[in-house]
């Protein structure tokens, strides 16, 4: 495959970039790939670019010579495999970590998946405390059809809550 730059060395180089769901892959030869500023790619030398942490300047620390004492993970083995060895590292590799973050990701806080059955549960118990809520007025105030109506209402949804978990579960 050639180089997508100079269509005439081999390409060794090979870049994947996803912008807006798109992927985007450029193809280099290693002259092309040193003129664009891609002189380490085995190195994950674009976490060391982001993160800025070649040498931090303000602390005067070499970041090869980062360990961290919980797990003993090195900067080196970062560098080598784009993963962390613990939770601790974050903090002791966490520096720029943000903006690491930020340019592979759409952003920085992570909401998770919700479970589709946690939020039927969720539905339900959000729907059965506000009856009950309603109905706690209801007998403050000696409305008791109103609090009749809604201790109805509260075991309607009850047994549909319960059966909507049996079903499920069949």
């Amino acid at each position: 495959m050639n180089c997508d730059v100079c269509q005439e060395n081999d390409a060794t180089v090979y870049l994947t970039q996803i912008v807006k769901g798109k992927m985007q892959k450029v193809n280099l030869c290693e002259e092309c790939a040193k003129q664009k500023g891609v002189t380490d790619p085995t190195g994950f030398a674009l976490a060391d670019a982001l993160l800025g942490i070649d040498s931090d300047e303000k602390t005067n620390v070499s970041a090869d010579t980062l360990k961290c004492e919980s797990c003993g993970f090195s900067h080196a083995e970062f560098k080598k495999t784009g993963r962390f060895g613990c939770s601790q590292c974050y903090t002791v590799f966490g520096f720029g970590l943000e903006s690491l973050v930020k340019a592979m990701h759409k952003g920085t806080l992570h909401l998770g998946k919700v479970p589709s059955r946690y939020q039927i549960t969720k539905k339900y118990n959000d729907q059965i405390t506000e009856l009950k809520d309603r109905l706690r007025t209801a007998i403050e105030e000696e409305n008791f059809e109103e609090a009749a109506k809604l201790r109805d209402e509260i075991k309607l949804a009850e047994a549909d809550y319960i059966e909507s978990n049996e079903s499920e579960l069949k």
